[in-house]
């Protein structure tokens, strides 16, 4: 018995997990698939004799109607990428294969929710710039912006100080209350670093127990002295109660400045580090 096409055709497009959509000249929706209420939250009677152009994310529309125009010239767009508002005023990211059809007078596209991929896709570029521990900016991130800002401070004849701390006798938390707990001292330790710097300032742990801080645009090294006497301070305030019997630790701080103390990444880096070893020498002979 032969297979009525014409029949099947209409059933199949409504089986799809993908969104058809079918848009006309004055992109009006014509004809949307029943998936649509999964990826907007619309059924499909809402959506049609309603313009397209509604549904999409405000700041996506000038790009989203670039790619209309091309596909209405004749040309098929099979990976544009763009986000729409859905009826519950939720964010979908959208991945999109489109062409004009002349016999039909319309554009005919499919609609796949990439929301998961664009969030693991972020989530990744996160993770190659950050730690993953504390979230702050990691070693690669860190030379990368240190690197950008001794180019802008050699334009712009400024000063910028750099900041290299290590926690002291962090093993003995480690050693005593077990690795998680010195894991969560070293994300208390991240908050308290980023509570001292402004938004224009880099914060990272360069690995184990050690961070440094950028300072951009200092006005003076007084300027900078009290930052340090800040982030001492702020590391001087004792843990919170959830922390049971473990005392925050003390840092030292090594301090480089540009251009006085070295006009690149790793003389600077160098002469912080230096200096906060000499800090830690003297406390060692202090106690």
């Amino acid at each position: 018995m032969p297979v009525d096409l014409q029949t099947l055709y209409p059933k199949l497009i409504h089986l799809m997990l993908d969104t058809v959509f079918v848009v006309d000249r004055d992109n009006q929706i014509v004809f949307v698939s029943d998936a649509c209420e999964a990826l907007l939250g619309y059924r499909a009677e809402e959506l049609t004799g309603t313009p397209i152009t509604d549904y999409i994310h405000p700041d996506d529309l000038a790009v989203t109607r670039a790619s209309i125009v091309r596909v209405m010239n004749g040309q098929s767009h099979v990976d544009f990428r763009n986000r729409y508002v859905r009826k519950d005023g939720g964010v979908v990211y959208i991945l999109w294969a489109a062409f004009w059809s002349e016999e039909v007078g319309a554009r005919i596209g499919v609609a796949r929710d990439v929301t998961a991929l664009r969030q693991a896709e972020e989530e990744l570029r996160f993770l190659a710039h950050h730690d993953p521990l504390t979230g702050l900016t990691n070693r690669l991130l860190f030379n990368d912006r240190l690197g950008s800002a001794l180019r802008a401070a050699h334009r712009h004849t400024h000063t910028l100080a750099l900041l290299f701390l290590d926690i002291n006798d962090f093993k003995g938390i480690n050693d005593v209350h077990g690795h998680a707990a010195g894991d969560r001292v070293l994300c208390a330790i991240a908050r308290r670093l980023e509570s001292c710097v402004r938004e224009t300032d880099t914060v990272a742990r360069m690995g184990g127990d050690e961070f440094t801080v950028l300072l951009t645009d200092v006005p003076s090294q007084e300027a900078v002295a009290e930052k340090v006497a800040q982030i001492l301070a702020a590391m001087a305030e004792p843990l919170g109660a959830e922390f049971g019997a473990i005392n925050m630790p003390s840092c030292s701080i090594g301090v480089a400045l540009y251009p006085a103390d070295g006009e690149d990444a790793d003389t600077l880096l160098s002469h912080a580090d230096d200096d906060m070893y000499r800090i830690k020498r003297q406390r060692c002979a202090v106690g």
